[in-house]
């Protein structure tokens, strides 16, 4: 990470001849333009940067565009895939009112770390997501109005054509083989580990790296734990280096929860604890489970019962119900568990007297989330259940340390996008917070349903696969 300071140093001195400047949309997507850097000054940063905000879907209508991007300069680092560029993540602000915009994702995050403070349960929440991604050698999608299908590829798996010239081809993973296995089957541990090399240099703290349980391709690096808005920065930082990374090696880099069918599918498990005077608030040595203070069982309670709203946020696409299935390590059961993965909150017991390391992971979300939002909703959620004292056993969400689908009237998530969007329609909890702007929530159910209607409008492979012969 570079100060305002050593930037206006480095563009004096030449090191810095562009800066690009990022911005966050409703959907989660990084948004850029370059500027020469003779034209960043202290004026452009205190002023700001025009854009059309009309264009960027869920932003803004036509009659009013005109926007502006602030630089936020504790932001800056060096683009490592393009040269003496400086990126900069900017927040969105409205010229008119000189305020931030309400739809803007970071000034949400700023909002929930705000709404922390004042609740007086904490001073700060801490966030641990572990981002799981696919690497194809191919990826081919044919959409058309009479033509459909995807191809992917990738080495590590069986069944395909070997060469015969090449040894290594023979290494093969099956399927659902993928964790953990050491080189040659796991073909990805040079590319694993300069994208730790890249992301530390772009100021990720990075702990460790795997192949992960689907045969092709399927990866995680996790990062260390930060504060909730950093944490969402740096989410889309890591999406960003993944993706360049992948592109310097020929491959794709893939964040959809389900590509393949059959196999495991990407999540992007989400710990999270919270802090009051440096000490942890979700930490009881006399707690009645596994340590966990009543807090901390509230928050888990909020959570579990405002989940379908919440994966609105956490899973927003179609594709993340096809992962939300159960048998394939998804956490489909709307409960609580100190170490069952099928249960959407688990408490880690890797250290169960550590009192820092005391937490929830929320198993739910995926990467396709937009971490601004989803980290928000989590902590509102949560923070509910602790403002209401809920107790998450006396609503019936365990604690189930046994099998869970030997229970059979656990509640299980929803199985599609449409309920999550109508339950977070229907919840109050958001807008009431002062977190989320009534604004910001219909665009942002306006943009999603939009986009799901788009998609279920193309017919897919399956349909006649399945349906053929009727």
């Amino acid at each position: 990470m570079i100060d305002a300071k050593s930037v206006f140093s480095l563009i004096k001195s030449g090191e810095i001849k562009f800066v690009d400047v990022r911005f966050t949309d409703l959907r989660g997507t990084w948004q850029h333009f370059t500027v020469s850097a003779k034209a960043f000054d202290t004026d452009a940063v205190e002023r700001g940067l025009g854009f059309d905000g009309s264009s960027i879907r869920g932003f803004q209508q036509i009659y009013e565009s005109d926007m502006l991007l602030k630089p936020d300069m504790d932001t800056c680092f060096m683009d490592p895939f393009h040269d003496k560029t400086l990126i900069v993540i900017c927040d969105v602000f409205d010229p008119v009112t000189g305020k931030a915009f309400e739809k803007c994702p970071r000034a949400v995050a700023r909002k929930a770390e705000a709404y922390l403070k004042k609740s007086g349960f904490g001073d700060v929440s801490y966030w641990g997501p572990e981002i799981e991604f696919f690497l194809f050698d191919t990826v081919n999608v044919r959409l058309t109005p009479m033509e459909s299908g995807i191809e992917l590829r990738s080495s590590e798996i069986q069944n395909q054509l070997l060469r015969d010239d090449d040894e290594e081809e023979h290494y093969k993973l099956t399927t659902k083989a993928g964790y953990f296995p050491a080189p040659p089957f796991d073909k990805l541990q040079d590319f694993r580990s300069e994208a730790t090399s890249i992301l530390e240099s772009v100021g990720i703290d990075v702990e460790v790296h795997h192949h992960e349980v689907a045969s092709a391709g399927q990866c995680e690096v996790d990062m260390k734990y930060d504060s909730l808005l950093s944490m969402a920065d740096k989410i889309m930082k890591y999406k960003y280096v993944i993706r360049m990374l992948a592109k310097q090696y020929g491959m794709t880099a893939i964040f959809l929860p389900k590509p393949i069918f059959g196999d495991n599918g990407s999540g992007m498990h989400t710990h999270q604890s919270i802090f009051k005077g440096g000490k942890n608030v979700f930490f009881d040595p006399k707690g009645r489970y596994v340590k966990l203070s009543e807090g901390a069982l509230s928050y888990a309670a909020g959570l579990l019962t405002h989940i379908y709203a919440v994966l609105g946020f956490t899973n927003s696409t179609l594709n993340s119900y096809r992962r939300l299935v159960p048998h394939f390590e998804a956490p489909t059961a709307v409960a609580f568990s100190a170490r069952n993965r099928s249960a959407a909150i688990r408490i880690p017991m890797y250290f169960p007297d550590d009192e820092k390391a005391k937490r929830l992971e929320f198993r739910c979300p995926d990467p396709t989330a937009n971490p601004y939002l989803a980290l928000s909703a989590m902590l509102v959620a949560g923070l509910d259940g602790m403002k209401k004292k809920m107790d998450p056993t006396k609503l019936g969400f365990g604690p189930y340390d046994e099998n869970i689908w030997e229970k059979g009237s656990v509640k299980q998530t929803p199985g599609d996008l449409f309920t999550s969007l109508q339950a977070l329609e229907d919840c109050s909890i958001f807008v009431d917070s002062g977190v989320f702007s009534k604004e910001i929530i219909e665009s942002y159910l306006e943009v999603k349903r939009t986009e799901a209607i788009n998609v279920l409008q193309y017919p897919t492979p399956g349909d006649f696969h399945v349906y053929g012969d009727l």
